[in-house]
């Protein structure tokens, strides 16, 4: 629902957010949006002049206070489209009031989502956190409790706080879903919608920017959005346009061969390497290390500082590589990235898309390289007719084709299934004999008490006359230790001490 805190920039009128009417209607600059001073200043600092068209086209509506529903493409500037307008609608708002709730399907594009914000924050009073998995909860509930007024979250997280009382978000006025259809991807439908119905009931402004727009996105945001500026929706969606594609067909097992080869060329310089699973970017990773290569590699298996420091020292230029899954895939930016080599084909055209649009972002350009085997030209040709044209097919003259190799890559499935059943019977191994080991502990245990017991009982054959002898005889030896040290003072005294 469209918030009534919503306000038009001084001079000038509400914009419609349509996209579809080209370049004529657009901003040619930041200053023609009516940005404020503050954020006019961080924008030049960042060395931006001119808006990209999602960030043209969405911004006048969300300045507004309109609802919005933009389909994006990865590195079209949209962090940007949302985070500018909230923070010129939140200027003048009290503080101390967390007031937009930005939602990112993965931990990286959270913490990407919160830098951004940084970066434009630098001269405003308004704060902000990422809340995510991963990491402590501690710091993340102070954000909450000093209520910091921007939270860039995941759903996961956000729910594991939401159910105590400091993060109950009584006070948003703006909600963003980022990535909604990574999000829907991966499952995160149900956790959005226990968000939404723990979210106060009251008008607010919400904008939904999503990569591609399939008709789960059009039925959420049916149930989101109260007339929302439609950005693009109806775009084919396209890698940006400064992407150079490349296929190399290549048998599976010559894949690493022809990484390693045109590394050593520099035909490849800086790259993220995309690998279907968790396990062979784990190897791939191991054979370019082996190779010469500074490499790092970040999946669903790393802890969350491992993710960090991979991705920290990517950028830095401390690694070459980057061996991915497609964790990475969506929203990560990496200034002057010049390869994206898929070494495995995405199953789907989506997946492609935002795995080659890691390079060529903000109207850069770069190239991206995918690797074909023959078992793979089926998904390789719905990927051509979904980006609309046939890609380039290319050999690497001097390379060896026909050579053969001893090491896989990928442990076969019937060896890994061999693997952890033999790993299964060694557990069940140790658990019966710890079990039986166990057992045999209680078993004397409960023998030896069972003497002592026993021994007890036999030894008085009148049980009650036995334990009242006891009792009967301790009573006079307390009373004469007693006697003894009333009746004799200081002898007591000196049998005390000795």
């Amino acid at each position: 629902m469209s918030s009534s805190q919503g306000h038009t920039p001084a001079g000038r009128p509400a914009g419609t957010g349509n996209s579809n009417a080209g370049d004529a209607g657009r901003a040619g600059s930041f200053r023609e949006l009516g940005l404020n001073a503050e954020l006019m200043q961080a924008v030049e600092d960042l060395g931006f002049t001119k808006p990209t068209p999602v960030q043209a086209d969405a911004i006048p509506p969300a300045l507004a206070g309109r609802d919005v529903l933009a389909c994006a493409m990865t590195g079209s500037g949209k962090t940007a489209a949302f985070l500018l307008p909230i923070m010129q609608r939140l200027k003048d708002r009290p503080t101390g009031r967390t007031r937009a709730l930005i939602l990112s399907p993965t931990r990286e594009l959270a913490a990407q989502t919160h830098q951004h914000f940084e970066d434009l924050a630098k001269h405003s009073r308004i704060r902000g956190a990422a809340v995510f998995g991963g990491v402590g909860m501690k710091p993340q509930e102070d954000a909450f409790r000093r209520g910091v007024e921007i939270i860039a979250a995941t759903p996961g997280r956000l729910l594991d706080h939401m159910q105590y009382d400091y993060a109950k978000l009584a006070d948003i006025e703006i909600l963003v879903l980022d990535e909604a259809d990574r999000m829907l991807d991966m499952g995160f439908l149900p956790d959005i919608k226990r968000i939404m119905r723990q979210l106060p009931a009251k008008a607010r402004q919400t904008m939904l920017f999503s990569a591609t727009i399939p008709a789960p996105i059009l039925e959420l945001s049916r149930t989101l959005l109260d007339n929302p500026a439609r950005i693009a929706v109806e775009r084919r969606q396209a890698p940006a346009t400064g992407v150079t594609q490349t296929l190399y067909p290549v048998p599976s097992n010559l894949k690493v061969e022809l990484l390693i080869e045109l590394l050593r060329r520099d035909e490849i310089g800086n790259a993220i390497v995309f690998c279907r699973t968790k396990h062979r970017s784990n190897r791939l990773a191991e054979k370019i290390e082996r190779a010469g290569f500074e490499t790092a590699r970040i999946h669903g298996n790393r802890s969350q500082n491992q993710r960090t420091e991979a991705l920290a020292g990517f950028k830095s230029g401390l690694y070459r590589v980057l061996v991915a899954t497609d964790i990475v895939a969506r929203g990560i930016d990496v200034e002057a990235l010049e390869h994206v080599v898929n070494f495995d084909v995405p199953n789907v055209p989506e997946d492609y898309i935002h795995r080659v649009g890691r390079t060529a972002r903000a109207e850069a350009t770069g190239d991206a390289f995918t690797f074909v085997s023959p078992d793979e030209e089926n998904d390789m040709r719905a990927i051509e007719r979904a980006v609309g044209r046939r890609i380039e097919r290319r050999q690497v003259e001097g390379f060896d084709y026909t050579a053969k190799t001893t090491e896989k890559l990928e442990v076969p499935i019937g060896d890994r299934i061999a693997e952890i059943r033999a790993r299964k019977k060694d557990e069940r191994s140790r658990a019966r004999a710890n079990a039986e080991k166990k057992a045999a502990r209680q078993a004397s245990g409960g023998s030896m008490s069972g003497s002592m017991s026993g021994g007890t009982s036999g030894g008085s054959a009148t049980g009650g006359r036995a334990s009242s002898r006891t009792s009967d005889d301790a009573a006079p030896r307390r009373r004469r230790r007693r006697g003894g040290r009333s009746g004799q003072g200081g002898s007591g005294s000196q049998s005390s001490a000795a």
